[in-house]
């Protein structure tokens, strides 16, 4: 296939897609591996037919043939960078994220001895039974006992498991010696979102400064709050970091109740939280204001697709306007966004705007993204996906 716009630049540094209408030509199977030439004709890419607007999946950009042997090397390079990174006292970790990878749409997370395994988009189809065998033969070397492939979403989600025996119920995993409850048949993503382990941290050493420096009602430590708080990790997080009343809202009762289970694994005092099964937007609307050291602002994606885009960005500013008045005077407001479509300029944006409505100022104290187990292609802007920022809210 040859290029029909003037994308070499692009793909040169390290863009790992090609859209269709940037090719011309017709395009050949999904997983067929096809050849890229520059619009003078000359070798530019090699990769996998894709299915849908894009159109080739890039993997090389050396005139190399596509064969297991490359996918193996691609694996084995994967897992000697979590070999050699991976935190203390931590058992979950992203094995292999696609794109960041070189290993486009492959994504393995572990979690303790169990790993969860999945495929996205038709590209790799072809190649599954290969990269499946690789990686369960990576992953018995590494202790793993039991790999699931989890495919399809929503109603038609499926968990099957490739070797060893899924989990009956929620397992405990650590991270920076935290535990947590994850639950690999039903949970979001591939069980938890591993992304956000450094933000995690964040803000266990936040709260752990705040407490220290005697911020609290009554000096018992910060009130924190966790909007769409999932399973508690941003909960326990500030629990451990000594907070004194913490609250994790979440209209999945499933996820509360694991929420707080995972509170009561860490030995914290069941008093000092307290889950909330209800909208967001409802328990907002009820919070009193000024009462919270710390909110805690990380939604689902608001724009799945580029369509989405400009409605997401209203309802960044629309959360970020009902959350901020919750936060106390010189308090912390962390407000992310894993909108890929969302870039940091435009997410951090809506923030200024909501801070203009309310008539208060924003400081930047923290910017931060996804851990070393989530990879970025320097020419791919768009793998950094998710966005964090920590800001001090002064009235």
């Amino acid at each position: 296939m040859k290029l029909a716009k003037p994308l070499e630049r692009a793909v040169g540094r390290g863009h790992p897609w090609i859209f269709r209408d940037a090719l011309a030509g017709s395009a050949p199977a999904p997983g067929s591996v096809v050849t890229v030439l520059d619009r003078k004709g000359r070798f530019l890419a090699r990769g996998l037919a894709e299915r849908g607007p894009i159109a080739v999946r890039v993997l090389t950009t050396r005139d190399e043939p596509v064969t297991e042997a490359l996918f193996a090397a691609r694996l084995d390079a994967a897992l000697a960078l979590r070999d050699r990174l991976a935190p203390a006292e931590t058992d979950a970790l992203r094995l292999v994220h696609g794109e960041g990878d070189r290993l486009p749409g492959m994504v393995c997370d572990r979690y303790a001895d169990c790993a969860v395994l999945r495929f996205e988009g038709e590209a790799i189809e072809p190649w599954r039974p290969s990269l499946e065998a690789m990686i369960s033969e990576r992953l018995r070397a590494r202790g793993v006992t039991t790999l699931l492939r989890r495919s399809g979403r929503g109603e038609h989600k499926q968990v099957e498991a490739l070797f060893g025996a899924a989990p009956s119920a929620a397992i405990a995993v650590r991270e920076h010696g935290m535990v947590l409850l994850v639950d690999l048949g039903a949970g979001q993503k591939t069980g938890m979102f591993l992304d956000h382990r450094p933000n995690r941290l964040g803000v266990r050493e936040r709260v752990a400064g705040l407490k220290a420096a005697g911020v609290g009602a009554a000096s018992q430590g910060p009130r924190v709050v966790n909007l769409f708080g999932y399973t508690g990790g941003f909960s326990i997080a500030a629990g451990l970091g000594g907070a004194g009343e913490v609250v994790t809202v979440d209209v999945a009762a499933p996820a509360i109740d694991l929420a707080e289970r995972g509170w009561a694994a860490n030995g914290l005092d069941p008093h000092r939280h307290r889950g909330a099964p209800v909208e967001v937007a409802r328990w907002l609307g009820e919070a009193k204001a000024g009462r919270y050291d710390l909110v805690v602002a990380d939604p689902p994606s608001f724009a799945p697709r580029k369509s989405a885009r400009d409605k997401a960005l209203s309802a960044y500013q629309a959360l970020h306007a009902a959350a901020i008045p919750a936060v106390t005077n010189g308090g912390l407001y962390l407000a992310a966004s894993c909108s890929s479509q969302v870039d940091r300029d435009a997410f951090e944006e809506t923030l200024a705007k909501a801070a203009r409505g309310l008539r208060v100022e924003l400081q930047i104290l923290e910017r931060s993204g996804a851990g070393f187990d989530h990879p970025v292609p320097l020419g791919f802007p768009e793998g950094a996906y998710l966005k964090s920022t920590l800001c001090r809210v002064l009235r």
